[in-house]
């Protein structure tokens, strides 16, 4: 009898301290929660342009972008660019260039967005990015990078950027970096007849599987003639679509590497070329131009377009 009642008492006891403590935690937490300054959030709504074609003077950063804060983003006074830039090879062009301020945009510039939240739909072109950093059109070169980093500046002169960002604003939903890079690319061009050169490794040794755990599908290049090429390292499970590589004769640990060939005629003007996918993420390979230059390396790609780098060749 006496465990009984000293059990009933430490319960009742407990269950007391607990309404107790919950009063006074959320005392506490409507303290905190009141006297709390919350910051700002820049949202990615999409980036609709992060190419920058050499010779192209349309070619432009674009990004549409969502204001954050309380009082539904009224407390953003302005939105500021800034940009620099980074050398690929510094041994033939500028080096790299640092940071400066490319706008500053007022809020009275800023949209209604579908939410009820601002919004601005920024875009920087390759004349204003070359002027903003002092660099010479005939400096760049394929791979270089402008980055253009935002910095949203409060009415209480409170600044929120990259520096102050976190994983969970970086995440899927926020999509809130403040930093982006635009990348300088060589504009398509007609491919180089001839033999073009692609060696192929699967790290697990035992061929390609693409599309399917037995095989698929191959790289393929569609010529503007309709003409489809296809090659691929070869897979021992069933029969592979296209010219893989010793087809389905390949056995288990002869399929660590390959080299195929593809012939590309005089007079083609385009050549669009295509990775079905990795299914087990085993596959690399790297595209050599009939020049001998490679334009393609590749390391656990995603399916979908192959983009070559006409820079290089």
């Amino acid at each position: 009898m006496m465990k009984i009642n000293y059990k009933v008492f430490t319960v009742l006891a407990l269950t007391s301290l607990m309404f107790t403590s919950c009063d006074e935690g959320d005392a506490v937490v409507d303290t905190v929660t009141a006297n709390t300054l919350r910051g700002a959030i820049l949202r990615t709504i999409a980036v609709t342009s992060d190419e920058l074609p050499i010779g192209v003077d349309t070619g432009a950063f674009s990004v549409d972008l969502e204001i954050q804060s309380e009082e539904n983003g009224t407390l953003v006074s302005s939105l500021d660019a800034y940009v620099s830039f980074v050398d690929a090879d510094p041994s033939n062009g500028p080096g790299d260039v640092a940071e400066s301020l490319l706008i500053s945009i007022p809020s009275s510039a800023f949209s209604a967005g579908d939410r009820g939240l601002p919004t601005y739909s920024f875009s920087a072109s390759l004349g204003e990015l070359l002027a903003a950093t002092g660099i010479g059109a005939s400096e760049i070169d394929g791979s270089d990078q402008f980055r253009v980093r935002f910095e949203l500046v409060l009415t209480d002169g409170r600044t929120y950027s990259f520096a102050q960002n976190s994983g969970t604003l970086t995440g899927s939903y926020f999509a809130s970096p403040f930093l982006y890079s635009a990348t300088v690319v060589c504009p398509p061009k007609a491919p180089t007849a001839g033999v073009w050169t692609i060696n192929m490794v699967d790290t697990y040794g035992d061929g390609w599987q693409t599309t399917t755990g037995n095989g698929g599908d191959g790289i393929t290049v569609t010529l503007n003639d309709g003409t489809v090429l296809e090659v691929g390292l070869c897979s021992p499970y069933a029969g592979a679509a296209g010219t893989f590589l010793g087809g389905t004769d390949c056995v288990p640990n002869d399929g660590s590497t390959g080299t195929g060939t593809i012939t590309i005629p005089a007079g083609t003007t385009s050549a669009d070329w295509f990775f079905p996918g990795d299914a087990y993420g085993e596959i690399d390979f790297e595209i050599v131009t009939p020049n001998g230059n490679v334009v393609g390396g590749f390391q656990g790609v995603d399916a979908g377009p192959i983009t070559i780098d006409f820079c290089k060749d």
